[in-house]
């Protein structure tokens, strides 16, 4: 489908006025929407309640108001809010060029993207071409749904980024949370840029970090199922889940602390229960879909640490006992 545009701007600089169309840069990445239903199935609705008189308020009864300290709210009417939108401006007012390192991202707030609009492209074109070989980017005034914004317009591959920004009060310091200043040796130091070396890259390519368990898993069944168990467990139902799974766990390690073989009755009686937790709480977790678990445990470094962390040797015995109860069970 067709990008559809927002609005209709013009970004203004000295005598320089250049048409251009507005439209949001992102979309959420969600396909799944869940309702919230009555136990028996059924649609609820919602109802406003007079935290005064604890009396159901109507929609059509409903006011705006803003609360300007604790409690205390200015009022507006239908026709003054409506004033206030109309008082949004068109115009984009560019009033400095600024390198384009030199806003922090902490102040990133909503992104769109702009595009020439009729007789705009040539200007949209030269401006986008004469921040890119400057190295700088601009910063503009834009009035926006009753409310002023300051914004960043930069180059990026194709077109321009409008960015706003948030006002410093909008954002907090790091220095604020006490953060202690640790002194680091030269060869620690040295070791780090080692680290950081080895996995460094000089390009950011969003299309290698897609959601990783929609993409392999998102069509199947057992996804489809977890999900939708997941949506309606309450806080009390996760930590019972996060207490058998350490159970679990524990009892993997406690065998391999005692020297037990993962082949090992007891070893696969304890990968029986870990399969009946997954079908229990999650999705029918079958013993070709547990053996695949196994294989992920020991193949998947993040997988192996969680084990490897609990127990040396801990993500190897899990699997095997896995696959050995699979097999017992075929």
């Amino acid at each position: 489908m067709a990008a559809r545009s927002i609005a209709s701007l013009s970004l203004s600089f000295g005598l320089v006025s250049i048409p251009v169309k507005l439209y949001s840069a992102t979309e959420s990445g969600s396909t799944v929407r869940f309702n919230l239903l009555a136990p028996d199935g059924s649609r609820m609705k919602q109802q406003y309640v007079s935290e005064k008189d604890q009396k159901v308020v109507a929609r059509a009864d409903m006011v705006k108001g803003y609360e300007f300290e604790k409690d205390h709210f200015v009022l507006f009417t239908p026709d003054e809010l409506k004033a206030l939108e109309e008082s949004s401006s068109h115009v984009v007012e560019i009033v400095h060029f600024i390198p384009e390192k030199a806003v922090d991202p902490i102040y990133y707030d909503k992104a769109y993207l702009l595009a020439p609009d009729k007789r705009g492209g040539k200007p949209y074109t030269l401006l986008m071409e004469a921040m890119r070989e400057s190295g700088r980017c601009a910063l503009a005034r834009w009035a926006w749904k009753s409310k002023q914004y300051v914004v960043q317009i930069r180059p990026t591959d194709g077109g321009l980024v409008l960015q706003q920004l948030l006002y410093a009060d909008e954002v907090r310091s790091a220095r604020d949370l006490g953060i202690e200043k640790v002194e680091v040796s030269k060869g620690e130091l040295q070791l780090a840029l080692q680290l950081i070396e080895q996995i460094s890259t000089d390009t950011y390519d969003p299309a290698q970090y897609e959601d990783e368990v929609k993409e392999r898993w998102g069509d199947t069944d057992a996804y489809k199922e977890s999900a939708r168990r997941a949506s309606q467990y309450t806080k009390d139902d996760w930590l019972r889940i996060k207490s058998e799974s350490g159970a679990n766990i524990e009892r993997f390690a406690e065998l391999l602390r005692a020297g037990a073989e993962p082949t090992g009755t007891e070893a696969k009686d304890v990968a029986e229960e870990h399969r009946a937790q997954i079908s229990r709480w999650f999705y029918d977790c079958g013993y070709e879909i547990h053996r695949g678990l196994a294989e992920m445990y020991v193949a998947d470094p993040r997988f192996t640490k969680v084990y490897e962390d609990v127990e040396p040797g801990l993500a190897r015995f899990i699997s095997e006992a896995i696959i050995a109860n699979a097999e017992r069970r075929s």
